[in-house]
């Protein structure tokens, strides 16, 4: 496996310095690099490639809208000086976010996490290793299934509470659209704000369910789960 790569950047110093780290992964390959981000956009709309480096803060277009213009979307990675930039790349849902001056071990993080949702993308899943991708705090994040306790609906934001960290994950989605991501088998809404995994439920009383240190309300129209689970 090799992943095709392009990096986007009116600097050429910064192009200088991703063209050296890219080349000392052998799943990496540079195929061009662009100062122009208009020249770069072009590139990409007729050459299909895995991963874009592309800088947010350029003279002609951002990279923020350059990433917009494309019909179709690489895996992407952000780069710039500017930390109050990050919002945007996590509204399309980039892959990671790397702040300039690049640091090799960050940018190798990057790159690993590149290979990794490639190939899960590409790689037909068991129950016992299967993971979701959600974007949080403008990066991708792997989270295994059977790492999840509770799912909640904020709004328009959902956290995930999983069993190995006592933060939950918060990240810009509906709960009907985490639904589709997680086995059916494995997860029960028990509540138009909660789901939860039904490995983790310890009882239900007086239409609570208990799980590790929390009990969690049932809704009435998902009541008729209390006589499924003690079955």
């Amino acid at each position: 496996m090799q992943l095709k790569c392009v990096a986007i950047d009116d600097e050429p110093l910064a192009l200088e310095i991703i063209k050296k780290y890219v080349s000392d992964y052998p799943s990496l390959k540079m195929v061009n690099t662009f100062e122009d981000a208009i020249s770069g956009a072009e590139y990409l709309k007729r050459n299909p490639v895995d991963v874009l480096f592309v800088d947010i803060n350029m003279p002609d277009i951002t990279g923020v809208d350059l990433v917009r213009s494309l019909d179709e979307k690489p895996m992407i990675i952000f780069t710039t000086a500017y930390k109050k930039f990050a919002f945007e790349g996590f509204e399309l849902e980039a892959l990671d976010y790397l702040l300039k001056p690049i640091n090799s071990n960050r940018f190798g993080a990057a790159v690993h996490k590149a290979i990794d949702y490639y190939q899960f993308k590409h790689t037909d899943h068991t129950a016992e290793d299967e993971h979701i991708y959600v974007h949080s705090e403008y990066r991708v994040i792997k989270i295994g299934v059977r790492d999840i306790e509770y799912i909640e609906s904020m709004q328009d934001y959902i956290k995930i509470h999983l069993l190995s960290a006592e933060k939950p994950i918060l990240t810009l989605m509906s709960l009907k659209s985490m639904i589709e991501k997680i086995p059916a088998s494995q997860f029960i809404r028990i509540h138009r704000s909660f789901v939860v995994a039904k490995a983790q439920i310890r009882s239900i009383y007086n239409r609570k369910v208990k799980l590790r240190n929390i009990e969690l309300p049932v809704g009435t129209n998902y009541a008729d789960f209390i006589k499924d689970w003690s079955k």
